[in-house]
């Protein structure tokens, strides 16, 4: 009788479940700190002696999950996450990482396409470093970096 509610309803559930972006005036307000800038566009190259380190993000019958779901690394090294299946992004929350600095706080982009990457050199303290996929956070997609 009303169709209108049914697309309402899942243009806010898709918004929701995508992680919808608010946009407007209070963003330069909550835009990070110049020590927390994002990371950098593009894939990125680990600095003489560093490695890359590989973190695939998946949906298959278990669920929703980074693989490794804990990762070691060091200065110099890019951690690549790499999308195997799904639609996934990568967030450092600044709530989770208190009283760090310096590393990524603006969530990537939605990985959409099978093999699509996002790069996060490390180039940042040590210690203990918290990411999650926005959308399925809730879910128990998270993640630890511990940079040596």
């Amino acid at each position: 009788m009303f169709p209108y509610r049914s697309v309402l309803a899942a243009t806010v559930i898709a918004l929701v479940a995508c992680g919808g972006e608010k946009k407007g005036a209070d963003t330069a307000a909550n835009s990070p700190a110049p020590s927390q800038a994002p990371a950098a566009a593009g894939p990125q190259t680990p600095d003489p002696g560093g490695k890359v380190i590989t973190v695939n993000l998946v949906t298959d019958e278990k669920g929703n999950y980074f693989e490794p779901k804990e990762v070691e690394a060091h200065p110099g090294d890019v951690v690549r996450f790499t999308l195997k299946a799904g639609v996934h992004n990568v967030h450092f929350l600044a709530d989770s990482n208190a009283g760090k600095s310096g590393f990524p706080t603006v969530a990537s982009d939605l990985l959409q396409l099978p093999g699509q990457t996002y790069d996060v050199k490390v180039s940042f303290a040590k210690g203990e470093y918290f990411f999650q996929c926005d959308p399925h956070a809730a879910l128990g997609m998270v993640g630890k970096l511990e940079v040596e």
